[in-house]
Order: C-alpha cells, then structure tokens, then sequence
C-alpha cells in the first residue's frame, strides 16, 4: 500500500510540474514505475478521479487564480492552459464552477477550487485511522501571542456530528476548503473552528471550516454555505515547532496537552470560548501547528 500511494504521489508530482505542458498517460506511468493501464488504475482508486479528470480540474483552478490577478484575455489563458478554443475553455470552466469565466473576473463569487490532498501526507494516516505518537519525544517550545481580532464575518459549511477535521471530511467531503480558498476578500486563510454551543444549529456539528471576511461582505454563497457575523475580540494564539509533514497528526496530540494545561492568566487573560471559535490553521510542517483560543481580559 506504501508503495502504491508514493507511486501515485509521483504521478500528482509529474502533473504539478508539468501543468502546462501536454501531459500523456506514458508520461505518468514512467514517473509511477508501473504500466499505463496500472497506473491509471491505481491513481483512480487513490484519488478518486482519472489521472486527466484530475489534470483538467487543477488546470481549470490555476486558470481561476489567473483570471483574479491578470488581465490577459481569456483566450490567451485557455491557450496556456491547453485547451484549443475560448469555448471549450469557457464551456468547461462554467461546468466545473458554475460560473463563466468572464463573469468569474469580474465579481470574483467562492468557487469550488479543486485542491489535490497529498497522499504523503494524509493518504495512510485517514485510511488506517493512525494516530500513535511516537513513545520517547523531546520537550518542544510553544509560543504564545495575543492579537486582536475585528468584527468580521464568518463564511462556513456545518458538518453534522463532527467534533474534529477526520469526522467532518467524512460528513460533507474535503472539498470545503476549495471554496474557501476561492474567497478573493477573505481576511486570513481557511481555518477549522471548533463552534461555541450559541452558533452551533440543532443537529449540525460542533467542527466546521470557514473563512473570515470582512463586515461588508455580500456575495452570494454556493449551496450548503452560509454566513454569520464574529464579534471583535482578542485572541491567544498557540504556535508548536516546525515538524516533518508526514507527522503532521504527532506534532497535533503533542501540543494538544500543551496548550490544554496552559493557564492564560499568566498573560493576564481568561479562555472566552464561549463568545467565539477557536480554531486552527491548515497544518504545514514548515510552520509548526498553529491554534487559535478566543480569551478576555482578567476583571481585577
């Protein structure tokens, strides 16, 4: 299985790099180390779509991107981007996002942007449902900070019964943070929040994932979405050690109890947890893992 999943990690690596170019299933099957009808095979049962189902749909979200920050004209995009006409590029575009390109431009709506999973990284562990940590770990540094937080808004998509990233996934797929990272007015980047029980809705899931906005936010959302407003507040921000990618769920339970057992009242502060959500970023190894608790001010 180790195998198979790297051999599919070369593949998603082959395309990354060569985007732009033809791209032929020969080509894959060289990086993957196996037959072309293999390959197809096994980069289908791993990531659910045909290696040129996945090429187009990470064509068409770079396209998207591109559309957002040039001006270049829609033909010369679909051009770079391999398809042979501004209609069959428009036609695919509206199909994938529901929007045209042109109109795409000019009012920039959340879009399901396809974001690939790297199976290095998540692929075994969701599968296996691995969480061991490992038996001996050194003592690693948590830094804390303060920052404050405007009123803002709060686009989301409510699980049902989920408590964390895994369950939820399961409930309403992983796809959600395409959309979210679609949002071109977005404040900071897509987060998973953990919702006070006053903005949890009966029979919808305590994790959820969303981004915040600002205030005057009025888009129209894709179907499942909604919006509600976060108050201003302060947050305590808890940020681990850089870690390996692969051990991105041993670098999660190793801060966990950390930031768990520590007490905001050194800072002067207490949890609010019940005001706003806490959250977390996408974990990136590079960084450490990032989360964020709501807290107030001590009353003296």
């Amino acid at each position: 299985m180790k195998e198979q999943i790297e051999a599919v990690a070369r593949m998603q690596d082959y395309i990354g790099e060569h985007l732009m170019e033809p791209i032929a299933l020969s080509d894959l099957a060289k990086s993957a180390g196996y037959s072309p009808w293999h390959s197809a095979r096994l980069f289908h049962e791993y990531v659910g779509k045909s290696p040129f189902e996945y090429i187009r749909m990470m064509r068409l979200t770079e396209a998207a991107k591109r559309l957002r920050k040039e001006t270049r004209s829609i033909l010369d995009l679909s051009l770079d981007f391999l398809f042979s006409s501004h209609e069959g590029f428009t036609k695919a575009f509206s199909k994938a996002f529901g929007v045209a390109p042109l109109e795409y431009r000019r009012s920039a709506p959340p879009i399901p942007l396809f974001l690939p999973t790297d199976l290095r990284t998540y692929h075994f562990k969701i599968k296996t449902g691995g969480t061991a940590m490992k038996q001996e770990t050194q003592t690693k540094a948590v830094f804390v900070q303060i920052v404050e937080r405007p009123r803002r808004k709060l686009i989301l998509r409510r699980g049902i019964q989920a408590t964390e990233y895994f369950e939820y996934c399961e409930e309403v797929g992983c796809d959600v943070w395409g959309v979210l990272t679609s949002v071109a007015e977005a404040l900071y980047e897509p987060i998973g929040l953990w919702l006070p029980i006053k903005m949890r809705r009966e029979g919808t899931s305590e994790y959820v994932q969303g981004v915040e906005v600002p205030l005057a936010f009025d888009k129209p959302l894709p179907e499942g979405f909604e919006i509600i407003e976060l108050p201003a507040g302060k947050v305590m921000i808890f940020q681990g050690e850089p870690y390996a990618d692969e051990e991105f769920m041993e670098a999660i339970m190793e801060l966990k109890p950390k930031i768990d057992a520590f007490d905001p009242a050194v800072y002067g502060y207490a949890y609010a947890e019940d005001t706003e959500p806490r959250f977390q970023l996408s974990p990136m190894g590079y960084r450490g893992y990032i989360e964020g608790r709501p807290v107030r001010p001590l009353t003296k």
